[in-house]
């Protein structure tokens, strides 16, 4: 301390003792590192509790490291004192985590009762110094909560405690007021940012609703397909980008944790969010990657003449080729979905005027077996690229979003919330946090790219046509051309069929083809990834029926 008075007087010369206060306060705060730089190879940082003595017991480390504790000591660890801040680490996972076990509300009751009566807040005649010490402290720990969980104060039950808490930190200090009016002020722009999404979310959904109805009506106004609106699949990559990072951009770490509270409770007691979600942005991002496999189906199917079909095809290979380059899984995943979907993969003269090598390669890369073993690789590849980015362009990472929320599924039901002894069981959240603080680091992205409001408008609202449980389909397409048929699935009022047909046998890969022989008609049924249709979507379908149901498993959500 007397080193950095040295320092500031050295500095600045004569300098008033305000001033220098406020520096050595502000030299003195816990420091706020990045996301990426919150937890090390090993899931955590192995180093943040080594000086940091737990007075009130029930927290069990092993070689300095936190592995469990009962919830009332993991609170207290959370609040900090005047010696003591808890590391940015052990805050986001305890508020990613807690609400597995109590509302957001009720913690933030619980942190407010530990800082006024533990540190004697509301107490008039308390030491000022004390006072001056804690209070940054715990203004520093409410921005954190409301920088990295801001959806959490819709509940205003938050928003009060919030409000009341802070109030007891800037009475007095002209300081912490300015602070206090910051950190709500900027809750507050994104909590309205949020409600502003919603709003453009269901009016994009009213279009396209209605541009649907005006195609069934008026059949004669064809629409026009996606190569008239953008010819260039590079640009067309590059607007899916878009897309992709402003709705990854919006969705909360903790809306991973609510879908697993919603399917399983903890200990089968009743649901902390067995009241109505606060969000579902996640929900939404998965209906928009369907949504783009549906339309690159409904594009595909859309045109009479067979070249111009094998020509959309192609188009698709070069748009998710470039979506692989720029980093961005979750749209190569759709568009390699919606191409092996039932009414394009049985296309057999169309694929036949199809140069499907860069296909074949694409599809190699996101190949399933080994669960996704060539995708996990790429997808290192480019998080390791985005950590020594030189441009913005590298550092862009969107995985493959439904295999990111079974890998997160799987871990959280393959360990227990809690041990035999009743601690909560940490280490395992300490993985949990790693693979939400990595979606974060992606999520935080800016697109460097233009947008063309004319291309996102096509994407986001052109009617597109999913499943239709219609029994009288076959008997209606029997008899048709391979292609009449496929564009009566796809003719207005009706939708695809993702469903195999009759007799269709399971799609191989490659490398399997070559024991089919020459026969151009075997080789037509082996195109596209080692699963039935419509197992593309494997991550979804294998979760989604459980634990998303606003989403469904037919992917009735278009």
């Amino acid at each position: 301390m007397e080193n950095l008075v040295e320092d500031v007087l050295k500095k600045d010369g004569e300098v008033s003792v305000e001033i220098m206060l406020e520096r050595i306060e502000k030299e003195s705060m816990p420091q706020t590192p990045p996301f990426s730089a919150m937890f090390d190879s090993s899931g955590y940082n192995r180093n943040l509790y080594q000086s940091a003595e737990d007075s009130c017991g029930g927290l069990y480390y092993h070689d300095n490291n936190l592995l469990s504790g009962s919830l009332e000591a993991l609170i207290q660890h959370l609040v900090p004192n005047v010696d003591y801040y808890p590391d940015r680490t052990y805050i986001f996972t305890f508020l990613l985590s807690s609400r597995l076990f109590m509302h957001p509300y009720e913690l933030m009751a619980k942190v407010c009762h530990l800082c006024v009566e533990h540190q004697r807040l509301s107490d008039p005649n308390s030491d000022k110094n004390q006072i001056r010490k804690i209070a940054p402290k715990i203004l520093q720990l409410l921005t954190e909560w409301t920088e990295t969980f801001p959806y959490d104060f819709r509940d205003e039950r938050m928003m009060r405690n919030l409000k009341d808490l802070a109030h007891r930190i800037a009475s007095g200090e002209e300081t912490y007021r300015k602070n206090v009016q910051q950190m709500i002020q900027c809750l507050i722009r994104k909590l309205a940012a949020l409600s502003q999404y919603e709003e453009v979310l269901a009016k994009i959904s009213s279009t396209s609703t209605d541009r649907l109805t005006v195609l069934k009506t008026k059949p004669q106004s064809i629409q026009r397909d996606i190569i008239t609106v953008c010819s260039d699949p590079y640009t067309l990559a590059q607007q899916l980008t878009h897309i992709e990072l402003e709705r990854l951009n919006y969705i909360g770490p903790e809306e991973f944790v609510q879908a697993f509270v919603q399917k399983d409770p903890l200990d089968n007691d009743k649901s902390c969010y067995s009241e109505r979600k606060k969000t579902r942005n996640l929900e939404a991002y998965v209906e928009w990657f369907n949504r783009l496999s549906y339309l690159v189906a409904t594009e595909i199917c859309m045109p009479v003449k067979k070249k111009h079909r094998a020509r959309m095809i192609e188009y698709f290979i070069d748009v998710a080729r470039e979506c692989f380059n720029i980093g961005n899984f979750n749209s190569l995943m759709a568009i390699i979905s919606g191409m092996n979907m039932s009414p394009v993969s049985r296309l057999k003269k169309t694929w036949a005027k199809v140069k499907t090598a860069k296909f074949d390669v694409l599809e190699h890369q996101m190949d399933p077996s080994s669960n996704f073993y060539n995708y996990r690789t790429a997808l290192r590849g480019a998080a390791q690229r985005s950590l020594t980015a030189h441009s913005s362009r590298e550092k862009i990472v969107i995985p493959f979003f439904s295999l990111l929320i079974k890998d997160i599924y799987f871990l959280n039901e393959g360990c227990a919330n809690r041990l035999p002894n009743g601690h909560v069981n940490f280490e395992k959240f300490w993985e949990l946090a790693k693979q939400v603080s990595e979606f974060m680091t992606w999520k935080q992205v800016e697109c460097p790219f233009e947008r063309d409001r004319k291309i996102l408008q096509h994407l986001l609202t052109v009617p597109v046509f999913s499943e239709d449980g219609s029994p009288t389909r076959k008997e209606t397409s029997k008899g048709m051309d391979q292609s009449c048929e496929c564009r009566y699935l796809l003719s207005f009022g009706c939708k695809c069929s993702l469903k195999p047909s009759p007799g269709r046998p399971v799609r191989k890969r490659k490398d399997q083809r070559k024991e089919q022989g020459n026969n151009s008609e075997e080789r037509e049924n082996c195109r596209g990834l080692d699963l039935p249709i419509p197992s593309a979507f494997i991550a979804d379908d294998c979760i989604a029926g459980e634990m998303l149901p606003p989403c469904g498993r037919s992917g009735k959500m278009l």
